[in-house]
């Protein structure tokens, strides 16, 4: 009885440790340096799209799985915009656009991010060129995704001339 328990407590441990960094796998890159971010966006005049979110929101896990993710994955995209997201409730250290060190929750406060999920395109800079608050519709979220990169991409171009 005593092994069997101990077999089955094994077989938890070892699939949890297997499991665990495959479910964290579907994540965008969090991020850890705007100054990194902020050089490809300027050198390849493309947006940085953050999805402000929150482990515990179910509409930030929609916004990731349906939209996001695959939009990571389609080679389209690479060209046009680089995703990063954040976590409001984190103390991870960050260093912002300007260089200094700060945390996902410091952030997001100084954007005044208080709903997740939140979406913001900033540029090199790190002005914000457009945001998206909320799941809005989910039948047209992905357009409003489309626009919101499409706007942030014109911004850029027209700020370079």
């Amino acid at each position: 009885m005593q092994r069997t328990i101990i077999l089955s407590s094994l077989f938890l441990i070892i699939t949890t440790l297997i499991l665990n960094p495959l479910a964290r796998a579907a994540e965008l890159p969090s991020v850890k340096d705007f100054t990194v971010e902020a050089k490809e966006s300027h050198a390849k005049q493309k947006p940085i799209l953050v999805l402000f979110m929150s482990h515990s929101c179910p509409f930030c896990k929609t916004v990731l799985q349906d939209y996001l993710l695959p939009m990571q994955r389609d080679p389209a995209f690479k060209d046009r915009v680089i995703l990063r997201q954040i976590d409001i409730s984190s103390k991870d250290t960050l260093i912002d656009f300007d260089g200094n060190i700060t945390s996902h929750s410091a952030f997001s406060a100084k954007h005044q991010i208080w709903g997740v999920p939140h979406i913001k395109l900033f540029d090199s800079h790190g002005q914000v060129l457009t945001s998206i608050e909320g799941l809005l519709n989910v039948y047209y979220y992905y357009a409003y995704l489309e626009t919101a990169i499409d706007e942030s991409q014109a911004k850029i171009k027209a700020a370079r001339k």
